[in-house]
């Protein structure tokens, strides 16, 4: 290593050598204690004794090799240490630099600088100016702003000869309706202005959303503004008409008439309204061998065939969870999947409200047992994640029927007593995605507890078409 130093000192920089200066000054510990100086933090060895570099010092090694790393990183010419003694010399003051490349201020340098552009910017790029480039950027966003803007067909705004009744600008109108998914309806009240439906809210006076709504039923209403959505009928991709549909649909039935309708299918969602049920039903007796088929891309067989294979027959299960003390879900995400779960989650939620004045200080108690994440597992008391495949065995150690190992038994153990001791007073739900055998169990297990009539209330089906949709759509592939 050189034995010269710069040093930087109240605003002066000067050179002296590195042994007159390091023998009169203690060395201080630390530094990298490799002794060679060639890391350049100032621990160096001289022959005498191990000395260090004062702190306002910086050997010329390190300048020559930060120099050559500039050099090799920029490509521009190198400067010596004589380069630097001479612009340095005679300077006092405060100085500063962000290289010593910009204090020897070479040639090379200065040019650097003076490119619009530097690192890996194309060469062509410094013939444009940073003018000229944002220009023409401003000009093709104005472009791009142009062509983005459409202009609206003409129209003809008149005002009402006659006013509908009750229609006044700027004050909404509600209109008592329902929102049907999976065939089931939920209850609304829809906002409208000026003959334009705006909200969707639940209705207080419909048993199946006591007021409240869900994002679905929310977002139900963007529908009604989607331009993808059908303005008419359509026959073969092409637009027609309902007159035209209807005159062609007459045809169809009375050429169907001689064969009592052996080669008409009608294929239809889950239907549970009783007036579209009786029309069905009166083309069913005009056309005795006509079947009707029914299909759901997510339905409910598994819950039916569970109904069925408990009661003997189809039915429809209703859950009181406004009555339920402990709530068990095997793998059900009732606060949201299922047809009333905007009224379960209303009622489990007031469940969960705890009111001194009314003398009500115990809250309900959520048990889920689930395969993947929901609402209602993440809402629940106690949880236990596992396979779908053993949700099955979970239920029958519940219902007595059958073991489970492990941590998994202490939590039957656990469940069953606390269901126990709330005979009629709670809820064990089954999910859609489980199999029949699942629901089937979860049935037996309310009936044992007492649950049947009081938490658990069992009916009619109310769909038109009980039947399994999976079935009868493979029916209609037969026929087909």
């Amino acid at each position: 290593m050189t034995n010269e130093l710069i040093q930087i000192q109240d605003g002066k920089v000067g050179f002296d050598s590195f042994l007159e200066v390091a023998k009169s000054m203690t060395p201080p510990s630390g530094g990298c204690g490799s002794g060679g100086g060639s890391c350049g933090c100032g621990s160096v060895d001289t022959s005498a004794a191990s000395l260090s570099t004062p702190a306002n010092f910086i050997p010329l090694e390190a300048v020559s090799k930060h120099n050559a790393h500039e050099v090799a990183s920029h490509q521009i010419a190198s400067i010596g240490i004589a380069d630097v003694k001479a612009e340095l010399d005679g300077k006092s003051g405060p100085e500063y630099w962000r290289s010593l490349n910009e204090l020897a201020q070479t040639p090379e340098f200065e040019n650097l600088m003076a490119r619009e552009f530097q690192g890996g910017a194309p060469a062509s790029w410094g013939s444009v100016s940073r003018r000229n480039f944002l220009r023409l950027m401003g000009a093709s966003l104005a472009l791009a702003g142009l062509a983005g803007c459409a202009r609206q067909p003409e129209e003809r705004i008149v005002p009402y000869v006659k006013s509908p009744e009750d229609m006044i600008p700027g004050k909404p109108l509600f209109f008592a309706s329902a929102v049907s998914r999976g065939g089931y309806a939920h209850g609304v009240l829809v906002e409208s202005h000026m003959g334009r439906p705006t909200k969707i809210d639940g209705n207080p006076d419909h048993p199946s959303s006591l007021g409240a709504t869900d994002a679905v039923t929310q977002g139900a209403l963007l529908t009604m503004y989607d331009p993808d959505r059908s303005q008419n009928s359509t026959k073969n991709g092409e637009a027609s008409s309902w007159e035209l549909f209807m005159g062609e649909a007459r045809n169809l039935i009375d050429a169907q008439k001689a064969t009592r309708g052996s080669g008409l299918r009608i294929l239809t969602e889950t239907v549970t309204s009783p007036t579209l049920a009786a029309q069905m039903q009166e083309l069913l007796r005009t056309l005795p061998e006509a079947q009707w088929h029914a299909w759901e891309p997510a339905g409910r067989d598994n819950v039916r065939e569970g109904a069925r294979l408990e009661f003997g027959s189809d039915a429809n299960v209703i859950y009181r969870f406004d009555k339920a003390d402990v709530i068990v879900s095997l793998d059900s995400n009732f606060l949201m999947d299922e047809p009333g779960s905007v009224r379960y989650a209303r009622q489990y939620s007031d469940g969960r409200r705890v009111r001194t004045r009314e003398k009500k200080t115990k809250m309900n108690r959520l048990y889920a047992v689930y395969s993947t994440p929901t609402i209602t597992s993440a809402n629940s008391d106690h949880h236990w994640p596992m396979k779908a495949s053993e949700i099955q065995g979970f239920a029958q150690a519940l219902s007595g029927s059958g073991a489970v190992t492990g941590e998994v038994a202490k939590a039957a153990d656990a469940i069953r007593a606390d269901l126990q001791a709330a005979r009629g007073r709670s809820i064990v739900i089954a999910g859609v995605n489980q199999p029949p055998e699942v629901h089937a169990l979860a049935h037996q297990i309310n009936s044992s507890l007492g649950n049947i009539g009081k938490t658990v209330i069992v009916t009619e089906p109310i769909e038109a078409t009980p039947s399994g949709t999976l079935t009868s759509l493979k029916n209609l592939v037969a026929d087909m």
